[in-house]
């Protein structure tokens, strides 16, 4: 546990409300909570003792509007206080928070309004309104009340500004704590709604201990500065955002910047200059497209020093992989390329002061890995599920290969089924799936091993490598096994080809589904001369060739490439292909392209 805080009582036995009160009590005159008002306003920030005072006066709200211990309350809003700091008053009713994603269809709204059998949830505005009112007259669903934000937009609706106001008046110091203490760390803290990549979301259950073990476990590892800042742009319904953006900061006293808009967190960054930054790898790889994109832009002199430069921290960062100390000369070599060319380009983009960088959610393309390697950003790549609170195995700057998810942390097993299935046994695997009943059904067998549906494998030095997901191996007419994952970021090594869908279930050989990199195919293109739609480009179309022609090599025949189709719109959670956190929703994608598909496979 980080030396400055102390923790209040026995792990196992700490609830989210006993560490937020730990910190108004030590640490109340700190930075909890920033937040700008409007885009372009000034930074608000609440202390750690305005914080929980805000919180208790919600609670007094929330209680006063109907709320019970033990029921579920949805969730719609971006990362604004509002959302922070009604998720904490609702946990110290103990009532259970539920955060569903901004981007669900209607039908996936109604199906967990049901399935949780909420009677309240909390929206932002009428975007949200419009897939939420239905719900109201739906005499299979029992929601009840909606309370609104943005109050202009609220229309008949309860307004989240009332309901602050009714808990103004209301607010009880001593009922306040005397609601929370009747809270237990076996007592569920939230229920997470897997994002829906095969059907529809499962609601995982997570208590109070799995939470605050995780976040031990993590702070073994994870070497941090006090108080350290953390930038809140993913989703809120993500476990990755719902520990580090409101868990983990409760429990390390950090101070949380919310940005609500996610196309914002680059210049975020640039601003505040973070100590620690997360991003799914399809954020890293778009920041490194952005990377590169200036990069190409720059005079061939100055790209040939950097490129020197980013050879020079790789070759430092394979000895401290390793385990070994860089000789002497790649040491002074690595400081004066540090000090005179990569410190002054991170600066540009705010990863100056960074010393902790991680990705997670789903595999990380190695080719990103080391680009980021090159600029003395070594991202520390975790793995984990919604369903083991989020981190199961890390990598972290003491013990770490590139390309790997890193090793179990203290207090987690993790072994290999008989067909490479990941199992995962310890105190942070979830109390079980949320039943329509309101039981919990558990998942895990009688030994307590839970079925992660990964496939990977353990090395001799005990680091986990990811191979793809069970359900999404593709077995080929021949019988063979493939990781379309494997192929699918071998196909996006090269610049033009931003993502890729390959398919061949049951099928002789593969084919694929790729589309051009919105940010690195204009700047490709520009180099050359090439100007209007690229789609339309026969240059464009025959580097794509020499691309897939180029991957292919590299890998065996099973895995090649036999026939693709080239797409220019990218793929996104808005229009569906992309879950929440940026997976690959195949089903989906299988479906809207199903004739492109099935015309790649004619005669």
């Amino acid at each position: 546990m980080t030396t400055i805080l102390r923790l209040p009582g026995e792990p196992a036995d700490i609830t989210l409300p006993a560490l937020l009160l730990r910190n108004a009590e030590d640490h109340g005159d700190l930075p909890a909570l920033s937040w700008r008002p409007a885009p372009e306003a000034e930074w608000e920030t609440l202390t750690w003792r305005e914080a929980r005072r805000k919180v208790g006066v919600l609670a007094a709200g929330y209680a006063a509007l109907g709320v019970r211990r033990g029921e579920h309350v949805l969730m719609m809003m971006g990362n604004r206080p509002e959302h922070w700091l009604s998720d904490l008053a609702l946990v110290h009713l103990g009532a259970v928070p539920v955060t569903v994603y901004g981007t669900s269809a209607p039908e996936q709204i109604a199906h967990i309004a049901r399935h949780s059998r909420a009677r309240f949830a909390i929206v932002e505005g009428a975007r949200e309104l419009e897939r939420w009112e239905p719900l109201l007259s739906d005499a299979t669903a029992p929601l009840e009340r909606l309370v609104v934000v943005e109050a202009a937009e609220a229309g008949p609706h309860r307004t989240y500004g009332s309901l602050h106001a009714t808990g103004g008046r209301l607010f009880d110091p001593d009922a306040f704590e005397k609601a929370w203490r009747e809270t237990r760390a076996e007592d569920p803290l939230t229920v997470v709604y897997t994002s829906g990549t095969t059907g529809d979301p499962k609601g995982v259950r997570i208590t109070h201990r799995n939470v605050v073990l995780n976040g031990v476990g993590l702070d073994a590892v994870v070497v941090l500065p006090d108080f350290v800042e953390h930038i809140s742009y993913l989703p809120f319904a993500h476990v990755a955002e719902r520990m580090l953006g409101i868990y983990l900061p409760v429990f390390r006293a950090a101070h949380v910047y919310l940005c609500a808009d996610p196309a914002a967190v680059a210049a975020t960054a640039r601003e505040l200059r973070p100590a620690q930054f997360f991003g799914v790898p399809r954020v890293w790889e778009k920041l490194a497209a952005s990377v590169k994109a200036v990069l190409a832009g720059l005079p061939e002199e100055q790209r040939e020093s950097i490129e020197a430069a980013n050879e020079t921290a790789r070759a430092r960062v394979e000895y401290v992989e390793r385990g070994e100390v860089p000789p002497a000369d790649v040491e002074t070599a690595y400081r004066e390329a540090k000090e005179k060319i990569l410190d002054p380009l991170l600066s540009l983009a705010g990863f100056d002061r960074l010393v902790w960088t991680a990705s997670a959610a789903a595999s990380m393309p190695l080719d990103v890995v080391r680009f980021w390697a090159g600029f003395d950003v070594v991202i520390m790549d975790a793995w984990g599920l919604t369903e083991t609170t989020g981190v199961v195995t890390i990598n972290n700057p003491a013990a770490f290969r590139l390309g790997s998810v890193g090793k179990p942390l203290d207090g987690l097993e993790i072994r290999t089924d008989d067909d490479g299935e990941i199992l995962v046994r310890g105190a942070t695997v979830f109390d079980g799936y949320l039943l329509p009943d309101g039981g919990v059904e558990s998942a895990c067998d009688a030994d307590g091993w839970f079925a992660t549906g990964d496939v990977g494998r353990i090395d001799e030095d005990g680091f986990l490598w990811l191979t793809d997901r069970k359900k999404e191996l593709i077995v080929t007419s021949t019988g063979k096994n493939v990781s379309p994952v494997l192929v699918e970021n071998t196909l996006k090594e090269h610049p033009l080809i931003g993502q890729a869908l390959v398919h061949g279930d049951g099928r002789s050989y593969l084919v694929a589904l790729l589309v051009l990199d919105t940010e690195m195919a204009p700047v490709w293109a520009a180099a050359r001369g090439i100007t209007g739609d690229l789609m339309a480009s026969e240059a464009v179309r025959e580097e794509v060739a020499r691309a897939v022609e180029a991957a292919n090599a590299r890998l065996n025949r099973t895995e090649q490439i036999k026939r693709y189709r080239l797409l220019g719109e990218e793929w996104g959670p808005e229009t569906g292909e992309l879950t929440p956190s940026l997976k690959l929703r195949r089903r989906v994608i299988r479906e809207k392209y199903a004739q492109a598909i099935n015309g790649l496979y004619a005669p």
